[in-house]
């Protein structure tokens, strides 16, 4: 099996304490930077901040509803935040302090695909779906944290 990776960053005119707090906050700050129309839904199943974290979510892709829980884990409080969901699928979270109140913040998601050219379709179709959600994602984040 061959590891797909998928991210996207952006700079966001806010400081990475604010930022990180949203990212990790389930309850009040991560449920404003999910994009419709590919979010559908977010429930809290255990903690809500950070790390022991479990969230149930919905995805529309693809034209299918698909159901998700992730457990959240900081391998780095307060810069770096990881969901781990049932696929095996890891998604980061990294904010990193910049200059002038601002951060870098970069998604990126690890995905299993197969071995081979099915795996590169595969990981191109993985990319050409997750990409434009990680954008859209990063402008709300924006939006929310300015």
């Amino acid at each position: 099996m061959a590891i797909n990776r998928v991210s996207a960053t952006a700079l966001i005119p806010a400081p990475a304490e604010k930022v990180y707090g949203i990212v990790a906050d389930y309850r009040n700050g991560h449920p404003h930077i999910l994009p419709k129309p590919w979010f559908l839904s977010l429930e809290v199943v255990e903690g809500g901040v950070g790390a022991g974290t479990v969230v149930d979510f919905s995805m529309r892709l693809m034209g299918r509803v698909q159901h998700f829980r992730a457990t959240v884990t900081e391998p780095q409080p307060g810069r770096v935040l990881v969901e781990t969901n049932d696929t095996g699928a890891v998604t980061s979270f990294t904010v990193e302090p910049q200059p002038n109140q601002q951060c870098r913040v970069t998604i990126v998601t690890e995905t299993t695909v197969r071995d081979g050219i099915a795996g590169k379709i595969e990981g191109w179709l993985t990319n050409r779906l997750l990409h434009p959600i990680y954008v859209a994602e990063l402008a709300q984040l924006a939006d929310y944290a300015g």
